[in-house]
């Protein structure tokens, strides 16, 4: 019993996928679907950059996506009629949530690639109106963070339940920027992140209007394994429901420790990030600490020849 999760935005380095591409004629077709769904030059982004390019909100969740999908594709065709028996739940950080709705075929391929490059347009566009942004606060408790934000005017909240150690705030730029230095004046470590507006928060709402009308035309089936939300924190099943929630995903915090613990929570403790870098990985060990779990990741064949090994 396992569960598969998904990176999101902030994962992304160049060469990301490559060998996957190199190895398989299922991930060139992947690339190339990509790329004539999207029009955006996915290849040419991922393996040669240049990385500012890539980073640009509309290619990133076009690109990122793809190269989860090439990953998870791999992953599935090497465990054959085991796949269903093995995997207990999909997850996916923001972004990588959409990755995780292809994974439990709740989306095709098109039409998974065409909500993330609509999700990408509208947040790359978002922080037009308004100066806004994020800041991840490190090492610094829920509580007084809450207390903080509690005292500032303006828009601000807590985006991102990341792990114990690391939230993430969004808001207009000077209340973030007000909590931000309030946080770090108590020790905390802060960091601003390279993103173009406050995202998951109330400042997405008309992006996420927008949005909510292309959901509405895509074929959301029910799940083949229960999805966990970040907007509920809970296993979802239904179609019409993940629908729902994908509607709300834009504004809503996302909920990471809730996921990790409601998952391990069910008895599965096996976790496996499909995609670039160890973030998921990281924020796992730190959510679940001392307890026993195993958390592997795939980003290249070695990683998942590693996986097939310890699984099969």
């Amino acid at each position: 019993m396992l569960a598969l999760v998904f990176p999101g935005q902030g994962s992304q380095y160049l060469g990301m996928g490559k060998d996957f591409w190199e190895a398989s004629s299922k991930a060139k077709e992947i690339f190339s679907l990509a790329e004539e769904l999207t029009g955006i030059p996915v290849k040419r982004l991922v393996f040669e950059g240049p990385l500012e390019e890539l980073t640009l909100t509309e290619n990133l969740q076009v690109s990122l996506t793809t190269v989860n999908i090439v990953i998870f594709e791999a992953l599935k065709a090497n465990l054959e009629e085991k796949f269903k028996h093995l995997v207990s739940f999909n997850a996916g950080h923001s972004l990588g949530e959409f990755s995780a709705l292809y994974a439990s075929s709740v989306l095709s391929l098109e039409d998974t690639l065409k909500a993330v490059k609509k999700r990408g347009e509208l947040m790359g566009k978002a922080g037009g109106d308004k100066a806004s942004g994020m800041y991840a606060i490190l090492n610094f408790s829920e509580e007084r963070l809450k207390e903080i934000i509690s005292q500032t005017k303006g828009l601000v909240i807590i985006s991102n339940y990341n792990s114990p150690r690391q939230l993430v705030i969004s808001g207009e730029e000077q209340a973030i920027t007000e909590v931000a230095e309030a946080a770090k004046s108590k020790g905390a470590k802060v960091v601003r992140l390279k993103v173009s507006a406050g995202f998951h928060s109330p400042l997405m709402e008309s992006a996420e209007r927008e949005f909510a009308g292309l959901l509405d035309t895509l074929n959301f089936r029910d799940a083949q394994i229960p999805v966990v939300s970040n907007v509920s924190a809970q296993a979802e099943k239904s179609g019409e429901s993940l629908k729902e929630l994908m509607k709300r995903q834009m504004t809503s915090p996302v909920r990471w420790i809730e996921v990790i613990e409601f998952i391990y929570a069910q008895g599965v403790s096996t976790f496996v990030e499909i995609g670039p870098k160890q973030v998921l990985k990281g924020l796992i060990s730190q959510i679940l600490q001392d307890r026993p779990f195993k958390c592997y990741n795939v980003e290249n064949l070695k990683d998942l020849e590693n996986l097939l090994k310890d699984l099969l």
